[in-house]
């Protein structure tokens, strides 16, 4: 192990010595050549800069390279600078002790070959405090306010001073008043010490009559070595102006006299003088009444003139007293407050006197107010002016009520009270003018629109016969109390649902103007069978639903419904129930439908034509008829009764056509004769009260007979007659009309006719009962009239019989 060692410590000590030699000629190490001392610089120092601090003794071959550190270029900067080749330290500015006590600066020492020799830090230049600082106040300037009446002794305001100075040799300092403005008369300040404060006081009496404000200068001195430094603070105090003038009451103005009745009227100004300051709390007056035992008047200060403003607050009664004394005392918003001096000491507060007086103790600020009241015709009053009664509604009329009395408060004019009813607005009772009796002069219903929460409310007049004659007011309330008067009702009784492939629901809702317990809660029975497939979901409540089955068809429904109030009264109701398809399941409407979608096909392109070419068709025809009325006259035949076809024993029906003159009828025979027999056949078909075809086939006939007739158109109501070449066009005329007729009379609705009635059979006259003659057959087709025929007949009925027996096929179409 010792073989070891020994080992290590030669390699150790032959390495030491080649990193010698090999080092040599770069770094050269060697012993501290210089030792630097500490330094002093005086804070205080007058003299001249720069001057010269110390010098660092340095051997010769080494010299300085650089200096650094605080005082250089780190704060206080530029303060110290170094001679690199004699090593002189000087000053070159003072240095505040308060900010640096000690500067640490440090220097690099270097050969005459630049090579770093050392390096020696921390060489300390001490700085030594001076009494440079003075104490200061913490505010240049202080202002304050205090109230005159501020008692000697209060402290009025506190002054900071503080001394920056470290060493306490130079911190102490004095505090001393140095002048004070304007010069005080009875009054002095001082300052009380305590530590680093002083705290301005005063001895004697303020008073702001004598200044409105001081100004004090305030001193601090230090009292350390060296100089004596000081600072001044300028104090100003505020005399706020005390209550020490009473106010003085010098007149009043106004109205010695007030009717009774009035209120809040301005009766009475009240001057006062004030030597306080105006506008202030000690100038400022306020006043109080006494002799008010019934608080009839109030007294307020106008804020500009200090007046005191005299109301009559609650109306006067002459019966009361006539005359009203009422005394006024006045005094200031702050309490009335004196300060004499009456003995001064250098020590210690003075001795001085004050004085808090009362202002009812002076009778400068008491006055007297004297309020004549003057009579006046005042309403009657009521005793009390409200009633309260209760009255069971649906009362028999005549019930007494309540009886009112009014008493005019004029107890010696000796005036006559009349009593009248003011608002009824149901006009349900009346009152006696003499006695104010109330009764009732209807039925009282509290389910009325003018029962308000079972409250009927009317009022009552008392007039008196005064001058002016004055009015006077009560207020009856009746309470009218319900009775079980009215059945229940429903809110809806028509009511739509719809389908679904469930029940269905719909809510019935029950009413009942009748109070608690005449009302609901309700019982509801569904009655009748056709209430099949529907049923109640619940029977008692306000409310209940209705469920329909969903085997329930669309359609409308009837149901019974049977409503019960809590007193077990029955009404009876019809529910109109509409069941459909609705759009909306949850707001069911039956009575709106959608608009179907129209699709328009061929066929009823077609029809929609068809009806345009028949319209114009009509219109045509009826460009052809003539619209003037026209009187056809029958041939002049002695005869007196002509044959008219009708369809009915009455002529008329719902549907009646009346046809004018359908065209002109030419004069000369038709070519072909036997047209006219088919227009005879189609136009006496018709079924109308102009009997159009009977009077053609009766015209045609005659011609037959007498071919020297002309068939002439004023035969027919007037008209020119038609060539030959226009005869075939009348036809054709006579004939469309005949067809348009048939078609009409289509349109008549069978059985409406008036008079169309079955057969009935009647006894002959004459004949008994249950038996019946056989008449004999008339017939005139069996023989054809010859030359034996005994009878001297009338040409016209010769017609006749021509034509009927043409029609029997006994005479030749042109007989």
């Amino acid at each position: 192990m010792s073989t070891i060692h020994l080992g290590l410590f030669l390699v150790l000590c032959l390495g030491v010595d080649f990193l010698k030699s090999s080092s040599s000629g770069i770094l050269k190490r060697q012993k501290r050549r210089w030792i630097i001392e500490s330094f002093e610089i005086d804070e205080g120092y007058k003299g001249t800069f720069p001057y010269k601090l110390g010098k660092i003794e340095i051997e010769s071959d080494l010299i300085y390279f650089e200096i650094s550190g605080p005082g250089i270029d780190e704060e206080p900067l530029d303060v110290l600078k170094i001679n690199e080749n004699t090593g002189v330290i000087t000053v070159h500015r003072p240095v505040d002790f308060e900010h640096f006590q000690v500067l640490k600066v440090g220097f690099q020492a270097l050969d005459s070959e630049s090579h770093l020799i050392d390096t020696e830090l921390g060489i300390e230049i001490q700085i030594i405090d001076a009494n440079d600082n003075p104490p200061m106040f913490d505010r240049d300037r202080y202002e304050i306010s205090t109230k005159e009446a501020t008692s000697q002794g209060t402290e009025l305001v506190t002054l900071t001073v503080t001394d920056k100075d470290k060493s306490e040799a130079y911190r102490s300092f004095d505090l001393k008043i140095v002048s004070v403005h304007p010069e005080p008369s009875d009054l002095e300040f001082y300052i009380i010490r305590r530590r680093q404060n002083g705290i301005i006081s005063f001895k004697g009496c303020l008073d702001h009559e004598k200044a409105e404000k001081y100004t004090i200068i305030v001193e601090a001195r230090g009292q350390g070595e060296g100089p004596q430094l000081s600072s001044s603070s300028t104090v100003v105090i505020h005399v706020e102006d005390g209550n020490n003038h009473l106010p003085v009451m010098t007149g009043q103005t106004g109205l010695d006299r007030v009717r009774e009745g009035e209120e809040n009227v301005l009766i009475k100004r009240l001057q006062v003088r004030d030597s306080d300051t105006q506008g202030t709390q000690a100038w400022r007056a306020k006043y109080r009444i006494q002799g008010d035992a019934n608080n009839h008047f109030r007294i307020s200060t106008d804020p500009e003139t200090n007046e005191g403003l005299l109301f009559v607050e609650k109306p006067l009664d002459y019966e009361d007293g006539g005359v009203k004394n009422l005394t006024i005392s006045v005094e200031n918003e702050i309490p009335y407050a004196t300060c004499k001096v009456v003995g001064r000491s250098t020590t210690g507060l003075w001795r001085v006197t004050t004085g808090d007086l009362a202002p009812e103790t002076l009778g400068a600020s008491v006055g007297l107010v004297t309020v004549i009241v003057e009579d006046v015709n005042e309403p009657p009053a009521f005793k009390p002016p409200q009633k309260e009664v209760a009255l069971v509604e649906n009362a028999e009329a005549g019930k007494h009520l309540e009886t009112f009395t009014a008493v005019d408060p004029d107890v010696a004019s000796g005036s006559t009270i009349v009593y009248k009813k003011g608002n009824d607005p149901a006009d349900w009772v009346k009152v006696d003018p003499e006695t104010g009796k109330i009764t009732t002069t209807k039925v009282i219903d509290r389910e009325s629109a003018f029962v308000k929460d079972s409250v009927y409310t009317v009022t009552l007049y008392a007039i008196d016969n005064g001058q002016p004659p004055m009015t006077g007011t009560a207020t009856l309330i009746i309470q009218v109390v319900d009775e079980n008067d009215n059945a229940p009702s429903l809110a809806v009784s028509a009511i739509d649902m719809c389908q679904s492939d469930g029940r269905s629901r719909a809510n019935i809702t029950g009413l009942d103007p009748d109070a608690t317990p005449y009302g609901g809660p309700f019982t509801f029975q569904l009655k009748g069978t056709e209430a099949a497939g529907w049923k109640l979901d619940a029977t008692q409540g306000y409310s209940v639903n209705l469920v329909k089955e969903p085997t329930v068809p669309s359609g409308e429904y009837e149901l019974l419904l049977d409503v019960f109030d809590l007193q077990g009264m029955k009404a009876s109701h019809n529910v109109s129930v509409t069941v459909c398809t609705c759009e909306d399941a949850t707001s069911p409407n039956c009575h709106q439908r959608p608009a179907a979608t129209v699709s328009v096909g061929v066929g009823a392109l077609a029809v929609v034509f068809f009806g345009i070419v028949l319209l114009a068709g009509v219109l045509l025809l009826a460009l052809l008829v003539s619209c003037e009325k026209k009187i056809f006259l029958f041939p002049d035949y002695r005869a007196e009764q002509n044959l008219m076809q009708s369809n009915s024993e009455k002529p008329g029906s719902d549907c009646t056509v009346a046809w004018p003159n359908f065209g002109k009828i030419p004069e000369k025979e038709p070519p072909n004769a036997g047209m006219w027999e088919e227009i005879h056949q189609s136009v006496s078909s018709t079924k109308q009260h102009y009997d159009w075809g009977s009077r053609a086939s009766s015209f045609m006939n005659s011609r037959h007979r007498n071919p020297d007739i002309r068939w002439n158109y004023q035969t027919w109501g007037g008209g020119k007659g038609y060539s030959a070449d226009q005869d075939f066009v009348g036809i054709n005329n006579i004939v469309l009309s005949g067809k348009l007729k048939q078609r009409l009379s289509a349109l008549q609705e069978p059985g409406e006719e008036l008079g169309d009635y079955a057969p009935c059979v009647y006894a002959e006259e004459g004949s008994n009962a249950g038996t019946h003659s056989q008449l004999d057959a008339i017939s005139i087709c069996d023989t054809s009239p010859g030359p034996d025929l005994d009878v001297d007949l009338d040409s016209k009925f010769n017609d006749l019989a021509s034509i009927c027996l043409k029609r029997c096929n006994l005479l030749p179409n042109h007989a």
